[in-house]
């Protein structure tokens, strides 16, 4: 009996009967059946999972034999060993006291020896400013790993020389939240860093460029939800604020705006409309605007939207 080879060159996305895309994967029988039909689509599937099953965490670990993922966040990625600063060895014993000494210089030259150039050692300083900042602003994984690679690209192309490492990477972290749409001033960013603003931007103008970063400008109603909950607002004025800036986006009146100053004004008149006003000092020391600013942006949009305040 001839058995065809089964080289599946593409993968099964819908059944050839009733194009259904509700399919099963049958490991014990190494089929994929329609769940609409029953029609067995394919009878000589390949299980590409372990070929060995856990039922904790603890079995997970140690029946796994692959590291972990690279992680951006280090300078060599994680994909180097590392010696566990524990004092047990591989069984779980202790170490006596007569070998720890040695142990020890075992891990001071291995960790020595994990940044060997120039180019690791300042990956390895930046990095480590880049989880402080992060932390700092309490920004997530994602973002941290997204500014890593930035930051990596601009070492990989020689763009760090003749700069601070603090600038670059608090550049790095302001085009990252950009670019995953979290959106965080060039303000909030210098003060977390403790950084002059003016060189943090021009640092980021420099890096969009020469990397050519694809990052669209940030819209004024991805910052209502932010100011919003630091002003202890509810969902009422968050909407309303929203509704207020579209239809301001609508008119024009947001081109060539600020769109934190936008923001701000948006939520200054639907908090008074909602009936929890806020004043223009505390919406402008939460949104990083001048009370000037808001009371110009308000007033054009209020005028233009055609809604009428009572400020008394």
């Amino acid at each position: 009996m001839n058995v065809e080879s089964p080289k599946r060159v593409e993968k099964i996305k819908e059944c050839p009967e009733c194009s259904s895309e509700n399919l099963s994967k049958d490991y014990g029988r190494g089929e994929i059946v329609c769940e609409m039909c029953g029609l067995v689509v394919d009878d000589y599937y390949i299980d590409e999972g372990p070929e060995w099953r856990a039922f904790d965490s603890a079995q997970r670990e140690s029946r796994a034999r692959t590291g972990a993922p690279m992680n951006y966040l280090i300078h060599d990625k994680g994909l180097s060993t590392q010696i566990s600063w524990k004092n047990k060895d591989a069984y779980g014993r202790t170490i006596p006291h007569k070998n720890r000494g040695q142990i020890y210089r075992v891990r001071k030259w291995h960790r020595r020896i994990r940044i060997s150039n120039a180019t690791e050692r300042n990956l390895a300083t930046a990095l480590r400013e880049l989880d402080v900042l992060s932390s700092k602003m309490g920004l997530p994984r994602s973002i941290r790993e997204c500014a890593a690679m930035i930051y990596r690209q601009a070492v990989e192309k020689n763009l760090i020389r003749g700069r601070s490492i603090e600038i670059v990477i608090a550049s790095s972290l302001y085009a990252a939240c950009r670019k995953c749409n979290v959106p965080r001033t060039l303000t909030e960013v210098a003060q977390a860093a403790d950084s002059d603003e003016k060189q943090i931007g021009r640092a980021y103008r420099f890096l969009s460029r020469e990397l050519t970063l694809k990052l669209m400008p940030t819209k004024p109603e991805e910052y209502i939800d932010r100011f919003c909950n630091k002003l202890e607002l509810d969902r009422n004025v968050i909407s309303r604020g929203e509704n207020i800036i579209n239809q301001a986006t609508d008119l024009g009146l947001t081109s060539g705006k600020g769109p934190t100053g936008v923001a701000a004004a948006a939520i200054y008149i639907s908090s008074i409309l909602e009936g929890t006003p806020r004043t223009q000092r505390a919406i402008a020391e939460v949104a990083g605007v001048t009370e000037v600013t808001i009371r110009n942006r308000y007033k054009e949009i209020a005028e233009e939207i055609g809604i009428e305040i009572d400020t008394n």
